[in-house]
């Protein structure tokens, strides 16, 4: 079978699929499943570095857990929130308002890959696979410095956690 035709036919395919699985809707499937190719090549490229250079994988205590996890947090919050950080929002998005202490609303635009990058881009709970998948390389290549970031970023994540919980406070008197 002549390759063109066959990867034609796999195209009619997928379009079928996605308009059946969206209806009405905007879902851009070929840019989800663009953005989870490129999530899985960076993936497999960190784990073939990682064994080109004999790098062992470590493991992490308890306290590394708890750490890597308030500084995924603060990194995928202010990636997908702040002001400062809209800039690279900015190409997929469209400024809405504020919606918190220091955090934007912002309204996904464009359609196809560029839809779902948006989409990506504005939601904290989606970056976080990718952000602490990059702490996770840290770990393998600069374990060090990595501690010390993540260290660092989670007591960031402690200081806004006190920030609104005084001005919490401050409110209710």
């Amino acid at each position: 079978m002549d390759p063109t035709r066959a990867l034609s036919g796999v195209r009619r395919r997928a379009d079928h699929e996605e308009r059946a699985y969206a209806g009405e809707e905007e879902r851009p499937l070929k840019g989800y499943l663009a953005l989870m190719g490129a999530y899985g090549a960076g993936v497999a490229g960190l784990l073939a570095a990682a064994r080109a250079a004999r790098r062992p994988v470590p493991r992490l205590s308890p306290v590394d857990v708890v750490l890597l996890g308030g500084a995924t947090h603060w990194v995928a919050h202010t990636l997908a929130k702040d002001p400062v950080t809209s800039p690279l929002r900015a190409p997929f998005t469209r400024y809405r308002g504020t919606s918190g202490p220091a955090e934007l609303s912002e309204d996904v635009r464009g359609s196809g890959t560029r839809h779902a990058v948006g989409e990506l881009l504005t939601c904290p709970f989606c970056l976080s696979l990718w952000v602490t998948t990059g702490f996770g390389a840290g770990y393998v290549f600069e374990p060090a410095l990595t501690r010390f970031t993540v260290g660092a970023l989670a007591a960031l994540t402690g200081a806004d956690l006190l920030h609104l919980l005084r001005g919490r406070l401050q409110d209710a008197e």
